[in-house]
């Protein structure tokens, strides 16, 4: 999709896969594709590399889940980072599969902390905050030691778009787990962010309730992103390129 390689499969399929990586300890990356995400790799090469080379990308956003389905991968279901997120912590405590939270600030994952365990009390689940700053290379080295030593399968990471991908591209084969950025998931389940009601994402437009929560900081991403998805994947479906 605009040049950026997207997995069309089930959610049974996406849930099945990363918790055959988590449980053998492999170390992979996932990257959850919104409109943002396929624009900016259609725009950057750099980026776009860390998108194709992840072991699987999936299709968030109701227009990128229509897109894969008008190239003839029928039925094909948005699986979000939240959502992706929020099956897995159940799956996780199910299996009694350590995860780990790296991103946000101490006060939104106490939170999250606190409701992901309310909704699943036997997860197994450890927190980091990492500063708000470039580490350096011992400080990284630090963190990665300590998710090492968490025993983790999975890694949920929120540090935003781009800023999570290439972090987790550079993490591949350092940290023994499967790295999923999920974006603003943490926010959404801690509570300190309104997630769209579900009939807006449904029907693509999760965006518009985005930009209405933050017109300051959002109106250029979606004002430029919104208008080169429409363009390019018009241009895909009528020449197929």
């Amino acid at each position: 999709m605009l040049n950026a390689q997207i997995d069309a499969l089930s959610w049974e399929a996406a849930t099945a896969r990363v918790l055959g990586w988590a449980h053998a300890r492999e170390s992979r990356y996932v990257t959850i594709c919104n409109v943002h995400v396929v624009v900016s790799a259609w725009r950057d090469a750099a980026y776009r590399k860390i998108i194709n080379a992840s072991d699987m990308a999936t299709p968030d956003g109701a227009p990128v889940a229509w897109m894969l389905r008008r190239q003839g991968f029928d039925g094909q279901p948005r699986i979000s980072g939240p959502d992706l997120m929020w099956a897995l912590c159940e799956r996780a405590a199910a299996a009694r599969l350590p995860v780990y939270c790296y991103g946000s600030t101490e006060a939104t994952l106490g939170q999250l902390e606190q409701r992901l365990l309310e909704a699943f009390p036997g997860l197994r689940i450890t927190m980091e905050a990492p500063l708000f700053r470039a580490l350096t290379p011992e400080e990284d080295a630090a963190a990665v030691d300590r998710i090492n030593a968490s025993g983790a399968g999975i890694v949920f990471v929120g540090l935003g778009c781009p800023k999570q991908e290439r972090w987790i591209a550079e993490h591949r084969s350092k940290i023994n787990a499967v790295l999923i950025g999920v974006g603003a998931a943490f926010d959404f389940h801690a509570g300190t962010m309104r997630r769209a009601p579900a009939w807006m994402r449904d029907n693509g437009l999760e965006w518009l309730h985005r930009l209405a929560s933050e017109p300051g900081r959002l109106w250029k991403r979606y004002l430029v992103t919104n208008t080169l998805f429409i363009l390019g994947a018009t241009w895909q479906l009528l020449f197929g390129r």
